[in-house]
């Protein structure tokens, strides 16, 4: 029997429901404020009615984020793909609203962004390259989040162990469909794109693997 089972048969149901209620109510609130606060020279997030600041990030985390980014957003900008966001795009989720790392949506999805706009929905591709600080909340909240919200594809980039783990949605949940440290990662929401790992963790192979994208 899972935990809404148990919610939905216990006597103490409507008491739940307020408490769930107002406990909504006031996340509702926070994030009203949270917004009207964002500035634009703070990554921010707000989770589970908090508002999380995050720190400055650690080189290897910078580089393979920017290293993705231009491999990615060059692909799809080529074969017309869609949009590729960096950093600083606020993905609002029924509950909670994220900053990844990158994210990508498809034509039919970017094609209804307005020039002013500053929230957006689920992403095709989400992709969070960890921290020690980030890490449990993009293997766990953020990881069931994207899930339950269709998002088709998630990867979570290790720069310090040099991994990417692929999860693919499988109806409402992910699985592993690879975690790699060499050879290639092929997307199943970005069309056509088949990267190097050494890609995102290395200059020399980023530059060659912009090269090939170049030549095709």
């Amino acid at each position: 029997m899972t935990i809404v089972d148990q919610i939905i048969h216990s006597p103490r149901l409507a008491q739940y429901v307020r408490t769930f209620n107002d406990l909504l109510e006031s996340e509702r609130a926070k994030r009203e404020e949270f917004y009207q606060w964002l500035p634009d020279d703070k990554k921010a997030e707000f989770i589970n009615g908090e508002i999380i600041v995050h720190s400055p990030v650690k080189f290897e985390h910078a580089s393979a984020s920017q290293n993705l980014f231009t491999l990615i957003s060059l692909h799809v900008n080529k074969h017309a793909l869609g949009f590729v966001g960096h950093e600083k795009l606020l993905i609002c989720l029924t509950r909670n609203d994220y900053e990844p790392d990158l994210c990508f949506w498809n034509t039919a999805k970017s094609s209804a962004f307005q020039p002013k706009q500053m929230k957006f929905p689920s992403p095709d591709l989400a992709i969070e390259v960890l921290s020690p600080t980030t890490e449990e909340t993009d293997r766990t909240i953020k990881f069931e989040d994207y899930a339950a919200h269709g998002t088709d594809e998630y990867w979570v980039v290790d720069p310090d162990q040099r991994t990417i783990e692929q999860y693919l949605l499988n109806g409402d949940h992910y699985e592993l469909a690879v975690k790699v440290k060499d050879g290639i990662i092929r997307s199943r929401a970005v069309k056509g794109l088949e990267m190097p790992v050494a890609a995102a963790f290395e200059s020399a192979a980023n530059l060659r693997a912009v090269e090939a994208i170049m030549k095709i």
